[in-house]
């Protein structure tokens, strides 16, 4: 069993990682909460999976299940009130928790629930894929998708824990796992060229599941995010702004392709960063060299890092900066975009000008990569 601790004052938690984690869910649950009931919500695919296995850990208590549609259309407005109203049906107060139970969707949502209901309740959060594992179970970010965009509606509210369960992996989809793989190298390519190349040569069998380099992947990943976090908890002084690497080209994919299965969240952070890469190489601000590696090792483990892949049009320049201008980190004075001169090597630019990006994107939809072979 691995702990990551997240030093945030009095606001700060542990992560647990390991396999077997949820068998000790009651212990865990008794030593943050005096209430001896836990509403737990999650998604129908996950409570098939992992519901009985949670219930089972969390002894002495009396949990009730809040399960609600599987997919990414569930973070939003509609499920959210539905979430508020249930919880309220069943006098949760102030000393209660809720556990999410699932992915990023069902984590970002019932974090954002917890952080309104009563001015704000405790959540655990119970990341059961390898990208919530890595990534939107740390650090506090709450929030929903509406038809302006991406997580433009939420709140900084930090979990009492997290705890991830190594073991809900072996369930997880090939694809997902790659999903999940593009939100770990991105910690390498913000600050670590050592954990970089780590991910490089271990990558295969990261996605074949191997137990230790599970283990230490998703460790050394809550470790930087933890880190940054503690350093910049609401993202007020630029520290935090670096994990969003290739998030501001993926949200405008994600938005062109309607926020549906055909572009999972890591998948779009994965091409994302391939573009961050090529913008930073085309801007001669690192070598062509290394952002062209980074794009051939998408490719060899059979993932995106083309904005063509996943359908985007070759005339979508446009669209995809007008995505952008509603991208919730834009202020003022522009939109920053993180940049690389290289490998473990990424920084904050904020005087990228939007029309350097627009012809910039017009000549990567020009690509069309050859087919990937099949997840």
């Amino acid at each position: 069993m691995i702990e990551v601790p997240v030093a945030l004052n009095d606001r700060s938690y542990r992560i647990a990682i390991g396999p077997g984690v949820l068998a000790s869910a009651g212990a865990r649950l008794s030593a943050l909460v005096k209430s001896r009931r836990v509403a737990v919500v999650t998604d129908e695919t996950v409570a098939k999976l992992h519901l009985e296995r949670l219930t089972a850990g969390l002894s002495g208590f009396e949990v009730i299940p809040i399960i609600l549609p599987a997919g990414e259309t569930t973070k939003g407005f509609a499920a959210l009130e539905a979430l508020v109203d249930r919880l309220l049906e069943l006098e949760v107060t102030r000393s209660d928790a809720v556990i999410a139970l699932g992915g990023g969707v069902i984590g970002d949502l019932t974090g954002f629930a917890a952080s309104i209901v009563k001015r704000g309740m405790g959540f655990v959060q119970v990341p059961t894929t390898l990208l919530a594992m890595v990534d939107s179970s740390v650090g506090g970010k709450t929030g929903i998708n509406t038809k302006a965009g991406k997580n433009l509606v939420g709140a900084f509210h930090q979990p009492l824990a997290v705890w991830a369960d190594l073991d809900c992996l072996q369930s997880l989809p090939e694809r997902e796992m790659k999903a999940g793989y593009a939100e770990i190298v991105k910690y390498g390519l913000i600050s670590d060229p050592a954990f970089y190349e780590w991910c490089l040569a271990n990558a295969e069998r990261l996605l074949a599941k191997d137990a230790q380099v599970l283990a230490h992947a998703v460790a050394q990943s809550c470790r930087a995010k933890a880190a940054i976090v503690a350093a910049d908890e609401r993202e007020t002084n630029d520290i935090r702004a670096l994990l969003n690497l290739g998030h501001t080209f993926g949200h405008a994919l994600e938005a062109e392709t309607g926020f549906s299965s055909r572009l999972l969240h890591g998948e779009a952070v994965g091409i994302g960063m391939a573009q961050a890469l090529r913008f930073s190489a085309a801007a001669k601000l690192m070598r062509k060299a290394d952002a062209d590696r980074f794009t051939r090792h998408l490719q060899s483990l059979g993932m995106m890092a083309w904005p063509r892949e996943p359908g985007i049009a070759a005339d979508a320049a446009p669209r995809l900066i007008a995505h952008m201008r509603q991208d919730k980190k834009r202020t003022a004075e522009g939109l920053p975009f993180i940049l690389a001169r290289g490998p473990g090597d990424s920084f904050l630019a904020k005087d990228v000008s939007l029309q350097s990006v627009e012809a910039f994107l017009a000549a990567d939809l020009s690509v069309q990569p050859a087919a990937r072979k099949a997840a």
